[in-house]
């Protein structure tokens, strides 16, 4: 477990980290979210013994390490643009750090080709750097920061600068990976489709403070506040309020799918209400009719139903009245306005010569 208490890191009168406290469970795939500048790579950095910090403390696996040199935290980094030895090949790179540690011959080849198999690279031995993917070169050198058996895998945001496609790709890679080695794992991304995809727990930072910690469950669909939600996938401002786009219901009963979030009071009008009577206000339906929020079926003798103003039957379907019982001639037709309770009613449609009588179809 790393456990990190009251961490403050300032850059002259800029707040890197505000007191944060965060705990990272072992074994698991931890991400820091956040826009730039809010402070994750500070954080990583502090974890891993590249910064000091300003005030706070530092354990992992119960020790406190606050003091202890990033070589004796027992950590492996993996950074942004690879790192890699350019004069050195896949396998010499893979291999430097059980070579620092002086580890037996035997033990570094056959650690070096079991790592290279699980990343996919046991073809690519001999070659360069340069005449690597930029996919295959981010594969390398994560394979370079598993040799030494770490007890935490720190990633500073590997997938950067891959395109979309190799991203996704190794996205998926590192879930399986992670889930063959179990190695407590704390990745930082700005990608929130990255972070969601492939983390156990996210903790989203903001200015230099932790917002909040949770699962991508959790923090998706009870956000403690309007910055985790908006950060965290789409989100529509309505009526002042921020909903997600498929919580809104659009009906005549103003509501939203699901209820209100934590914090959140949320309405879904299917029309904007006048601020002094309340009502719909009165919008022009087909011909030019005054309707109040509501669709209209109409009904011609010898015609299926079919919604005013639908196609060519414009011109023809001229509703004047709003009452349902109402009967209007357009260019000698007769036509009859069914609300949907009286369609739930099971009224029938008049043909013209009943409705000039008065008796049923």
């Amino acid at each position: 477990m790393i456990t990190v208490t009251g961490a403050h890191k300032n850059y002259g009168d800029f707040a890197a980290l505000d007191n944060v406290d965060i705990e990272i469970p072992s074994g698991s795939l931890t991400a820091l979210l956040g826009p730039s500048g809010s402070g994750k790579s500070t954080l990583l950095r502090s974890i891993a013994g590249l910064e000091t910090l300003d005030a706070g403390t530092v354990h992992i696996a119960g020790k406190d390490v606050t003091e202890v040199t990033p070589q004796k935290r027992d950590i492996g980094f993996v950074f942004q643009h690879y790192a890699a030895f350019k004069h050195m090949t896949v396998r010499e790179n893979v291999a430097f750090g059980l070579k620092i540690r002086k580890r037996p011959k035997a033990e570094i080849d056959k650690k070096v080709g079991e790592l290279l198999e699980i990343v996919g690279l046991d073809g690519f031995q001999q070659r360069y750097p340069a005449q690597l993917s930029g996919g295959q070169r981010q594969r390398m050198a994560l394979a370079r920061a598993l040799a030494v058996d770490p007890q935490v895998l720190l990633l500073d945001e590997p997938f950067g600068a891959l395109d979309a496609k190799v991203r996704a790709d190794l996205r998926t890679w590192l879930r399986r990976l992670h889930d063959e080695v179990h190695v407590t794992t704390v990745l930082v991304t700005h990608d929130q489709e990255e972070a969601l995809d492939i983390a156990d727990r996210i903790a989203v930072l903001n200015r230099g403070r932790i917002e909040q910690i949770g699962t991508p469950e959790d923090l998706y669909d009870r956000p403690d506040n309007d910055f985790v939600m908006s950060f965290l996938g789409n989100v529509s401002k309505l009526n002042g309020q921020l909903v997600r786009p498929h919580d809104i219901r659009l009906g005549r009963t103003p509501r939203t799918r699901g209820g209100p979030h934590r914090g959140h009071r949320r309405v879904a009008r299917d029309h904007p209400r006048d601020s002094r009577t309340g009502r719909a206000p009165r919008i022009r339906g087909a011909g030019g009719v005054a309707q109040r929020g509501h669709r209209r079926i109409v009904h011609r003798a010898g015609h299926p139903w079919r919604r005013a103003g639908a196609g060519p039957a414009r011109r023809r379907n001229r509703l004047r009245p709003r009452h349902p019982s109402t009967r209007l001639t357009g260019r000698g037709r007769r036509v009859r306005c069914l609300t949907r309770a009286a369609r739930r009613r099971g009224d029938r449609p008049q043909t013209a010569r009943a409705i000039r009588t008065g008796h049923s179809a």
